[in-house]
């Protein structure tokens, strides 16, 4: 229908298709169609022939952006349409997007989560696209030279990407462990890859065949680039060498024996005359192809050296290191022209951690699990681009140099726009991760705990910061709030507990007694006592009028990573290892161990009436509490699940997961009732008195207000 709406020219029929929240759920939803013929219908709109105003094009751009943003997430799951474009396009006033939203939030067909904020990445941030479907983490990436497809390595596996379309359109298998590093040719036609079986393998990617092995390295393979007339591959091993093959014949050509630790990057200049290699031995190295010999080496790095990369016209280089620099090497006199500090933190390798745009202006370099841009003329940081919940191992730069492409170990891939600056952030986010969230009883505030030590109390209807608590040392990785509402208690990495008045945000007291990171607190119902667990071991009872230590549990044999009370107040319930232990709080007796989990338990929480248990890892698991009996496993997690709440009706228990998904399941059934995909890893969660009222906090600091709608 909209293609007919350009063909005849028919504007306004074709605006008013794209806004109307109904036709895009139900293109979304219907099979024949999905996401990606959604985002293709508002290109016939923003076409210069089509007579739109700027105004609604602007618009249109906007709805397409966040539909793009979110199209990782609708492949999977489209029944969160309505919430993925509430939590991107909220902010934006227009009538058009706010006559679209109005109708999302009356959307009826199933039990969704309705977001209440403007939480979720917005459509004028640099980010444009997540590309998901690897299992494992991403090592590296590579381009091809028209900029349409990407190759990431992950584990063993290859996979090659559509990067307009986000899609996954091949894979290679072949190597038998880790594939570390990947180039392709200049035409396109053949990729190689180097892994840690220490092989080389190069690929045939019209066919997606696997064409040559090439072996020799005595350890794993490291890095690898390819001459520019697709005739030589030059690999580097943590064999201490380069290896110099021809590509045609699949020989090996040469070895470039000088590094005295293991090779970590590899570039080759345009002419495909030099290399410049770059090593744990905190030097790099330029290398003559042709003779096979070493002509310069640059000094000046204080670490390993683990990227490089050459600008367009041969005449420099750019390193990156775990020194916390990256620095721009003159090749042609072998000196160091100007250095970027504190740049690169990671230490892991990054086969291309620093990539140059072919204008030779920009260069982005990795600092854990954010890219930074810098403008290589001034030394100045452009841009920093977050989104990844993992560090980043890789990134590359398309040739047009528009976007930029980054590979993380959070299992996705990300595309970024390198010519969008980004808009303020929202008001339901800040800088660092958010650990955990508890919400007073009335129902009015959330109390959020942050990594970097603080906390912040939000209006629970705004969403808006009250106030910031400030006072502990180290991350802050736990909080909950007394039965009356007016005390909050923190558990931090400083291996303190801490009290706070809510209502005038001052420090009351301080618990001190743990010889480790305090990782969890609960409050007994009647207010007046604490329980916390640390990674020293032990569950500490605590009296919180008087601060004094009341008992020490000290049964457990590795870190303590939850602890839940019952609502009588006679038992604690602490996860650690793959098990749980049953306490009675009274006397501090060990009253029995469940132990059917394969994986660490993270969190636990029990039912309002005292009757169930309920335990994660990546599965959740239901307990009858007073018999220890599993009743049943709760399966739809990914990765770890950190937090569980259960509403008070005891019927709902919803759980927070690295996944980056907050779901919501049905205790009795076992059946997930609702899911909202944040942008990152999903650290903790909390649900409201009235039960459909929920706040999840993520590692990327953002903090996601939320509603369960239409479930009776």
């Amino acid at each position: 229908m909209p293609s007919y709406f350009a063909k005849q020219g028919e504007a306004k029929r074709l605006q008013s298709w794209l806004t109307n929240f109904d036709v895009l759920a139900t293109k979304v939803s219907h099979k024949e169609f999905g996401v990606q013929p959604l985002i293709d219908d508002y290109e016939l709109a923003l076409h210069p022939d089509i007579e739109i105003s700027e105004e609604i094009k602007k618009n249109l751009k906007l709805i397409q952006s966040a539909t793009r943003l979110s199209a990782n997430i609708l492949t999977l799951d489209n029944i969160q349409l309505a919430g993925q474009l509430l939590g991107r396009l909220m902010s934006y006033e227009t009538p058009d997007i706010q006559a679209m939203l109005e109708q999302a939030k009356q959307w009826k067909a199933l039990p969704w989560l309705r977001p209440l904020t403007p939480s979720l990445t917005t459509p004028r941030e640099p980010l444009l696209r997540t590309l998901t479907g690897s299992p494992f983490r991403v090592n590296q990436i590579a381009i091809t030279a028209d900029g349409k497809l990407a190759i990431s390595a992950s584990d063993n596996i290859l996979q090659v990407w559509d990067l307009y379309r986000g899609a996954e359109v091949g894979t290679l298998t072949g190597h038998s462990s880790g594939v570390g590093t990947v180039a392709i040719t200049r035409d396109g036609k053949l990729a190689v890859s180097g892994s840690s079986d220490q092989t080389l393998k190069v690929w045939d990617l019209d066919r997606g065949i696997e064409v040559k092995t090439l072996p020799g390295h005595t350890k794993t393979v490291t890095a690898v680039a390819i001459t520019p007339d697709g005739k030589l591959a030059v690999s580097g091993s943590s064999d201490q060498t380069l290896k110099v093959w021809d590509l045609d014949r699949g020989v090996e050509l040469a070895t470039l024996t000088e590094h005295t630790n293991t090779v970590t990057a590899v570039a080759i200049t345009p002419d495909g005359k030099l290399a410049v290699s770059g090593s744990s031995d905190q030097t790099l190295k330029v290398w003559d192809l042709d003779r096979g010999i070493e002509v310069k080496i640059l000094t000046g790095h204080t670490n390993t050296v683990i990227a490089v990369a050459i600008t367009s016209d041969g005449k420099l280089a750019v390193s990156g290191s775990f020194d916390k620099t990256f620095k721009i090497w003159d090749l042609d006199r072998g000196i160091e022209v100007r250095t970027f500090a504190e740049c690169i933190w990671n230490e892991t390798w990054n086969d291309t951690a620093v990539a140059i745009t072919p204008d030779e202006k920009l260069a982005i370099s990795v600092s854990d699990d954010i890219l930074e841009v810098w403008d290589l003329h001034t030394g100045a940081k452009l841009q920093t681009l977050t989104g990844h919940t993992g560090t980043v191992m890789a990134s590359a730069i398309t040739p047009d140099g528009k976007l930029a492409v980054s590979a993380s170990l959070d299992c996705t891939l990300k595309v970024w726009d390198l010519n969008t600056k980004g808009e303020p952030s929202t008001l339901t986010r800040h800088p660092r991760s958010v650990n955990g969230v508890a919400i007073s009883p009335n129902g009015q505030v959330a109390v959020s705990a942050l990594s970097g030590g603080t906390l912040k109390v939000w209006d629970l209807y705004t969403g808006v910061e009250v106030c910031t608590l400030t006072g502990h040392k180290y991350d802050v990785n736990a909080v909950a709030i007394t039965p009356n509402g007016k005390w909050v208690v923190s558990a931090s990495s400083d291996d303190t507990l801490k009290v706070w008045d809510l209502h005038t945000g001052v420090e009351l007291r301080t618990l001190s007694g743990h010889t480790h990171w305090v990782t969890t607190v609960a409050i007994t119902p009647d207010g007046q006592l604490a329980v916390s667990g640390s990674g020293d071991g032990t569950l500490k009872v605590w009296d919180l009028h008087t601060g004094v230590e009341l008992r020490t549990l000290f049964r457990h044999n590795d870190w303590i990573n939850a602890v839940a009370i019952t609502p009588d107040g006679q038992l604690a319930v602490s996860a650690l290892s793959k098990s749980l232990k049953v306490w009675d709080l009274h006397t501090g007796v060990e009253l029995r161990t469940l132990m059917r989990h394969n994986n660490s338990v993270q969190t636990v929480a029990i039912t309002p009436d005292g009757q169930l248990a309920i335990s994660a890892e990546v599965n959740l698991k239901v307990w009858d509490l007073h018999t220890g009996a599993e009743l049943h496993t709760l399966i739809g997690h990914t990765n770890w699940v950190w937090t569980l709440a259960t509403t008070l009706d005891g019927r709902l228990v919803v759980s927070a997961s690295e996944d980056g998904t907050l779901k919501v399941w049905n205790l009795n059934s076992g059946e997930v009732v609702a899911t909202f995909n944040g942008d990152g890893a999903l650290k903790c969660c909390a649900v409201a008195p009235d039960g459909v009222t929920i706040v999840a906090g993520e590692a990327s600091g953002r903090l996601h207000f939320l509603r369960l709608e239409d479930y009776k």
